[in-house]
């Protein structure tokens, strides 16, 4: 039996700030670090196990998410480069009204697996390259319970590796996340059937 449940970091600055993230590297907020901290002290009774790996893109949000989850599970992260957000190439840490000025239209071919929507930030099959090697590479290690600390939109690249999902066929699949939000990935071991049991669960910042 395996468990991965993966968190998608807390508040950061650049979300009050109203600017894209992507590889644009800024911290947590205050209450984004006791969010972090809130969601590790609820997911800790529940998992009830310490030293368990804690997987982190290397962006300051995600790895400061992480430690306040290391602080309570008394586990290291270890920082993974690869589990970094889509880069959003100049956009990055632009405001919305950039973005709408030189955001690039779905190309007339349909092709969005290598579309890239803005000059020099990455395309689909980029992120869901990448993300893919490090999901293969985490779950297959015989650790029962694992968390990953990544972003809002490379949460829907983590699943869809977890399903065994080929890169070619990452194009137009999403899923919704918030900051903060906890998804739970299973596997059983009758027949190592993978599970998806919930995504972008908030309940724990409400407690």
């Amino acid at each position: 039996m395996k468990n991965v449940y993966v968190v998608t970091h807390t508040e950061a600055i650049h979300h009050v700030q109203g600017l894209a993230g992507g590889w644009y590297d800024t911290s947590l907020t205050e209450n984004g670090r006791n969010q972090a901290r809130k969601i590790a002290v609820a997911l800790y009774s529940e998992i009830g196990e310490q030293n368990i790996p804690i997987y982190s893109s290397d962006l300051k949000r995600c790895a400061e998410t992480a430690e306040a989850f290391a602080e309570v599970f008394n586990s290291t992260v270890i920082i993974d480069r690869n589990l970094r957000e889509m880069s959003w190439g100049d956009a990055d840490g632009k405001n919305r009204e950039w973005l709408s000025k030189y955001i690039t239209p779905k190309p007339a071919d349909g092709n969005i697996l290598d579309h890239k929507i803005v000059r020099n930030a990455e395309s689909r099959r980029d992120v869901g390259t990448r993300i893919q090697s490090s999901v293969n590479k985490i779950v297959n290690k015989p650790d029962d319970n694992i968390i990953i600390v990544t972003h809002g939109f490379t949460l829907t690249f983590v699943i869809m590796a977890w399903l065994r999902i080929p890169v070619e066929n990452m194009d137009y699949c999403r899923f919704n996340a918030g900051p903060g939000g906890v998804t739970l990935l299973h596997e059983d071991d009758l027949f190592q059937s993978r599970f998806v049991m919930y995504i972008n669960k908030q309940d724990y910042l409400l407690n």
